[in-house]
């Protein structure tokens, strides 16, 4: 009998437990939303972020002041020749003069032939002390005198200034001939010229002009064996140039002592005449 009631127990508990649908878990239920807490405190302020995509242009701000001048910069090259004006409106008809007197007319012409007879052999005195005395050599629009006293190249500049004139620049392949012909003439091998190194690139190159800071014009005849492009040696101050008898440039040092040849423009006057010659030392 109790066997039986232990069985019927067993059973009966059995039975209870399939028949269940729960199931037993660790797990906690949550419970109801609770209400809205209260603000927290600010917090510290977070890490830079990354630059963000760059913004639309702003319209346009409104112009400034205008500024001071500013200084004045080198003397550019000289341009190319203009082209010829039109001529002129004539102007109005003059008074009437006076009636002219009668004149001996022979004896004028004997004076103005004596005149220009005159005139002619003051030309020829004039050429000769140029060539002969002073050793000038000249073109249709320079003078050109060689100094035959050795200085550092500013100082060369600086005495021909003195003169009137400036140290010489052969510009073109007739002027260079000229001064070649005028320093052999003359005995020497060299002559400082007004060429010089104006400054040095980025990789160390220089860039040559010549004394009134115009560029080179497209005329160099450099010597076959000079690098012109070389950086100059730190030792030294190789940035100016000398004409060579050969009719070829190389670079000197500025602080060399040598001779030169100084240039001076031929101004014109009223009526066609020339001005004077430059005095020699």
């Amino acid at each position: 009998m109790p066997r039986l009631l232990v069985l019927c127990v067993l059973v009966l508990f059995c039975f209870c437990i399939s028949a269940s649908t729960e199931v037993c878990t660790n797990a906690l239920i949550p419970g109801a939303k609770g209400e809205k807490g209260e603000m927290g405190e600010e917090g510290d302020a977070g890490k830079l972020g990354k630059a963000g995509p760059p913004g639309l242009p702003g319209a346009q701000g409104e112009p400034g002041l205008k500024g001071e001048v500013g200084q004045m910069g080198k003397m550019g090259p000289a341009g190319d020749k203009g082209d010829k004006g039109d001529t002129g409106l004539d102007g109005l008809l003059g008074f009437k003069g006076k009636a002219g007197t009668t004149c001996d007319c022979g004896r004028y012409r004997k004076v103005i032939g004596q005149l220009d007879l005159n005139v002619s052999k003051l030309k020829n005195g004039v050429k000769f002390v140029k060539n002969v005395v002073l050793g000038l050599r000249e073109t249709e629009e320079r003078y050109y005198l060689l100094v035959k006293e050795p200085k550092r190249f500013r100082e060369a500049s600086v005495n021909c200034r003195l003169r009137g004139g400036s140290i010489a620049m052969p510009k073109d392949n007739n002027t260079n001939r000229l001064m070649v012909d005028y320093v052999s003439e003359a005995g020497l091998t060299s002559v400082y010229i007004g060429v010089q190194a104006q400054s040095q690139d980025t990789n160390g190159s220089s860039t040559y002009i010549y004394a009134d800071s115009s560029p080179l014009q497209g005329f160099e005849t450099w010597n076959q064996v000079e690098d012109v492009k070389s950086p100059s040696s730190p030792s030294t101050n190789s940035s100016c140039v000398e004409l060579l008898s050969t009719g070829t440039w190389a670079r000197v040092d500025c602080e060399a002592n040598m001779f030169f040849v100084c240039e001076f423009p031929k101004s014109r006057r009223r009526g066609g005449g020339a001005t004077p010659a430059p005095a020699s030392s």
